[in-house]
């Protein structure tokens, strides 16, 4: 199948509602844009931690609140134009290897905040492959819901990070699902939630 084959591909919010369905006490962190609409439509929580203006640091976000919080599940969901930005922040997780966290990016093999033109994801670059070579724990590429089904409780484990998963998602654009866009108050939200005192 051609990597830019989108009667192959899964629905974006559907996969990502399913991945979460059950998430229990995950910790989310969203990337820029889609990711953080797709995460949102699947039900606002206090424990999702929306970035909205910080593309290609969703990852070390995750990675630090990890590294932070090491009895509790991190999830992060982002994009592969946000993550291809990032790519030496895949070789920084590996090395530090925190064992409660997952990267989940969305592949559409599209760039979607700037046009939707090809990304390098659609010319053949596969990220699960990146990751695994940087030597992540274990490293997936899911194609259908009921292997998204199956993986889902991977993301509660506080072993056998770090996790890294590319969701082969269709290259289409459902409408914005937008949360608060209010920084402070997402971040006292997400403090709250983890007990720190908000005053």
């Amino acid at each position: 199948m051609s990597v830019a084959d989108k009667s192959q591909r899964l629905n974006r919010r559907d996969a990502v509602r399913e991945l979460l369905r059950d998430r229990g006490e995950s910790l989310v962190v969203t990337g820029l844009g889609s990711p953080t609409y797709d995460v949102f439509a699947a039900g606002d929580y206090d424990n999702n931690m929306y970035l909205w203006g910080a593309m290609g640091g969703a990852a070390l976000v995750g990675l630090g609140l990890a590294l932070a919080q090491p009895r509790r599940p991190v999830v992060v969901i982002t994009g592969d134009g946000e993550q291809l930005m990032g790519l030496g922040g895949l070789a920084t997780i590996s090395v530090k290897k925190p064992r409660n966290f997952t990267l989940v990016v969305l592949d559409n093999g599209r760039f979607g905040e700037t046009g939707g033109q090809k990304s390098h994801t659609a010319l053949g670059v596969d990220l699960h492959r990146v990751a695994a070579a940087m030597g992540f724990a274990s490293a997936v590429e899911l194609r259908e819901i009921s292997e998204i089904a199956d993986y889902r409780m991977e993301l509660k484990k506080l072993t056998g990070g770090p996790r890294y998963v590319s969701l082969r998602i269709a290259p289409d654009t459902p409408p914005r699902a937008l949360p608060a866009r209010d920084g402070v108050f997402l971040k006292n939200r997400f403090r709250a939630c983890l007990g720190f005192q908000v005053e």
